[in-house]
C-alpha cells in the first residue's frame, strides 16, 4: 500500500456526493387529517397520522397523542364553536378517512356522524361548564362563618411570628 493512497481515498470521498444517514427509528412523515383555520389562512390545530399514531398539533406543537384521533377531533370542533362565538371566523375540515371512521362509530351506536360528533363536542362543553359551576355553587354551599382556605393558611402564619399570652 502506497504512502498516498489515504490521501486518495479521502480526496475521492470528498468528491462523492452526500448520503443520508438512514437511522433505524426514522420519524415516518406526518399526514394531516384534520386543519383548523382562522380567518387569514394560519392553521391553528391540527390532527395528524404519523404511523400508527395520532398526533394532535396546536399552535405549531404537538401537544398529544392517541390511538382514535376522535375525541381530538370533538375537541377541535369545541375550539371552532368557541372561536365563532367571540366572533371569529374558523374552518374545520378533515380527511374522508376520518370522516369514514366517525361513520362507522356512530353507525355502532346507532347514531348518525353528525350527531354522535356533536355528542362528543357536548360533553366537551359539559366539562367547561362543570368546572365555573362546581366553583360557583361551593361558594355558595360554603357557610358563611368558616373562614377561606387563604385566610387558614394566613392565620397560623401570622400567629407563629408572634409569641402568643
Amino acid at each position: 500500500m502506497s504512502k498516498q493512497s489515504k490521501a486518495k481515498r479521502d480526496k475521492r470521498k470528498k468528491l462523492q456526493p452526500k448520503r443520508p444517514i438512514n437511522r433505524l427509528n426514522a420519524q415516518q412523515p406526518v399526514q394531516n387529517h384534520a386543519v383548523l383555520t382562522n380567518e387569514e389562512g394560519q392553521v391553528v390545530a391540527a390532527i395528524g397520522l404519523q404511523g400508527t399514531e395520532w398526533l394532535l398539533a396546536i399552535g405549531g406543537q404537538t401537544m398529544g397523542n392517541a390511538d382514535n384521533p376522535v375525541p381530538m377531533l370533538a375537541m377541535l370542533k369545541h375550539l371552532s364553536n368557541v372561536q365563532e362565538k367571540e366572533g371569529r371566523r374558523v374552518t374545520l375540515e378533515y380527511s374522508t378517512q376520518l370522516q369514514q371512521l366517525i361513520d362507522d362509530l356512530a353507525a355502532d351506536e346507532g347514531k348518525t356522524a353528525d350527531e354522535y360528533l356533536s355528542q362528543l363536542v357536548s360533553e366537551f362543553e359539559g366539562v367547561e361548564g362543570e368546572e365555573g359551576d362546581d366553583a360557583d355553587t361551593a361558594a355558595e354551599d360554603a357557610p358563611a362563618a368558616e373562614p377561606a382556605a387563604e385566610d387558614v393558611e394566613a392565620t397560623p402564619a401570622a400567629s407563629d411570628d408572634k409569641p402568643q399570652a
